[in-house]
């Protein structure tokens, strides 16, 4: 099993420290550093800016957002970001969520199933140098009657092959995104419930397309806190608005695919409170009402033996690339993060 970084999103108040979590890992030995983007920085800028001071790791989009690029744009963007890095890009899709596709993009959020299959046989196409003509449900290219032609991307990609990742939660999701995708970038997993909430739908979907999970990476981005075992509650709690934030107040009361899949995993009732009252504007009682089991289960917390313990238990379920977001006010702390990371690996016997 590998590691990778979550910088998260740029904006977030550690940005002047960023750079240098990336510098590390790369000096480390991780394998991958990731960028998101909602409705603020954009991941193909951070990307370009890490790319540009760093050596030996991938840098890859967690995620770039469906509602926000045209097909081929993305095409244009994961075939330069490749070039310039020198074969170092993951391409990261996902349709975001309604509240962002409608009330920032202006794209409604309907058929996201339909529209992601499609959207990824267009950036493949693309990607892939061939004329691009494409008649689907969301877009047709050319524009029929008009003076559009069928065009080739002008540009050499690095690799003949851009791995391609879709952050999926939902089950049939999952299910498409083995069957079309090189890998699925996870959120909230956890290893005990891995097979059922997750593999057992990527698995489903790679046989759909004759294959099978080897070489398809699985790779959950999990928060990291270090410390001593006894602190335990006092770790959990620093995750708690993040937790809160995602299964309470991620999407909308209707469509919150966090919030189902708290459900999956046995927490039926906590979600529904943790939602009802983070919907009402009472955030610190969403962030209190989640079980610290809930966090425990989601996060890697406690010391360099207990994180490896854990680590160990995400590789035997089936994790290939296991994605930090270290906790941390300081720089030095998130430094201090990354090499515990390295560590607990090492402590596994998974380097």
């Amino acid at each position: 099993m590998q590691l990778g970084i979550n910088l998260g999103y740029w904006g977030a108040g550690m940005d002047g420290d960023n750079l240098a979590v990336a510098q590390e890992a790369d000096r480390l030995g991780y394998a991958v550093c990731w960028a998101a983007e909602a409705y603020g920085s954009d991941a193909a800028t951070v990307l370009s800016w890490v790319a540009a001071q760093t050596e030996r790791i991938d840098v890859g989009s967690a995620i770039f957002q469906i509602p926000a690029r045209q097909p081929a744009m993305t095409a244009m963007t994961a075939a330069t970001l490749d070039a310039l890095s020198g074969g170092r890009f993951r391409l990261g899709l996902g349709v975001s969520g309604p509240q962002v596709s409608e009330g920032w993009y202006g794209v409604k959020f309907d058929k996201p199933l339909a529209r992601t299959r499609e959207y990824v046989e267009i950036v493949r196409r693309a990607m892939s140098r061939e004329r691009l003509s494409y008649e689907g449900e969301h877009w047709t290219l050319p524009l029929p009657g008009g003076p559009g032609k069928p065009l080739k991307l002008t540009v050499h990609p690095q690799r003949e092959h851009i791995p391609l990742y879709i952050a999926a939660i939902g089950p049939k999701n999952l299910e498409q995104t083995g069957e079309i995708a090189d890998g699925a970038l996870l959120i909230f997993p956890a290893a005990e419930h891995l097979e059922e909430t997750t593999l057992t739908h990527l698995r489903a979907g790679r046989e759909k397309a004759g294959k099978t999970l080897d070489g398809f990476d699985v790779c959950p981005t999990l928060p990291l806190a270090v410390g001593a075992d006894k602190d335990l509650p006092a770790l959990a709690d620093t995750f708690r608005p993040y937790t809160a934030l995602y299964v309470g107040g991620m999407g909308s009361a209707k469509q919150n695919f966090y919030n189902r899949l708290a459900r999956r995993m046995g927490y039926e009732k906590e979600a529904a409170e943790i939602q009802q009252k983070y919907l009402a504007g009472d955030k610190q009682g969403a962030a209190a009402a989640i079980p610290q089991d809930l966090i425990d289960k989601t996060t890697l917390l406690g010391s360099v033996e207990r994180i490896a313990d854990r680590m160990k238990a995400y590789a035997d379920a089936g994790v290939t690339t296991l994605s930090l977001a270290p906790a941390g006010f300081t720089l030095e702390e998130r430094l201090a993060s990354l090499r515990a990371g390295t560590e607990a690996l090492e402590h596994a016997g998974l380097a």
